[in-house]
């Protein structure tokens, strides 16, 4: 297995014109598009359909009757939706219902994974889950995306990289791999590299550190999601 990391959005707008057809990606945007994601899975969505726009979004509710638009703009729920982005959202009223969702970064950076053979929702809260199942697939070619934040780079999303790399153990690491795998030794828990990121701080500036901390939160979910035909649905 030789796993690589997309590190920020100038890297991820880039993937739609690489030939990802041997490659699984693995989407990290932990706070908090991937982490509400997982909850809703979690929670027995039936299907997350994420796209880059508002009018998409729109668009493609007006589509599937009777699904629910969630998503977020400068981290705040988009008017007229129904839910945003906070994973606490998604622990009810979701379970057989069917999302359609756009955020700033998250579901850009699964939307350009597309052409990749596996899409993968990772974040800190299936860690484990994702571990396992990317050993039991053994793929040839991982990519770890980090979804970043507007046009920068986000340190949660590397540090949960991070901690990815070290779970699949022997694997051989490209550069930006390498460097993501030494971020978790810089800090004594997942709550503190959440709570230093940029993220993290502006999350407990507005009063939401309880979703920086449900974030945080390591394996607390079995729940994996794959991205087929635009749609992210549960791995069972």
């Amino acid at each position: 297995m030789f796993i690589d990391v997309a590190l920020n959005p100038a890297e991820i707008a880039r993937l739609p014109g690489c030939d990802l057809s041997e490659t699984t990606c693995v989407v990290f945007d932990v706070l908090r598009a991937t982490s509400s994601m997982v909850t809703a899975l979690a929670h027995g969505v039936e299907a997350v359909y994420p796209v880059s726009t508002i009018p998409e979004a729109l668009a493609l509710q007006a589509r599937l009757p009777g699904s629910v638009l969630a998503g977020e703009r400068h981290g705040e729920r988009i008017d007229g939706f129904e839910l945003g982005n906070s994973p606490f959202e998604y622990c009810s009223a979701v379970c057989g219902k069917t999302l359609v969702t756009t955020t700033t970064n998250g579901t850009v950076a699964l939307r350009a994974c597309e052409g990749a053979r596996v899409v993968l929702v990772g974040a800190l809260l299936n860690l484990g889950a994702l571990a396992q199942e990317l050993r039991n697939r053994n793929p040839a070619r991982v990519l770890l995306v980090c979804a970043g934040t507007f046009e920068e780079f986000a340190l949660e999303d590397a540090y949960a990289a991070g901690l990815l790399v070290e779970a699949l153990g022997d694997a051989q690491l490209s550069d930006a791999a390498h460097s993501v795998k030494a971020l978790p030794r810089l800090f004594s828990d997942p709550l503190s590299a959440l709570q230093t990121a940029k993220n993290g701080r502006v999350l407990v500036g507005k009063g939401r550190g309880k979703e920086v901390e449900r974030c945080a939160q390591v394996s607390f979910y079995s729940a994996v999601g794959r991205m087929e035909s635009g749609a992210v649905r549960p791995i069972f």
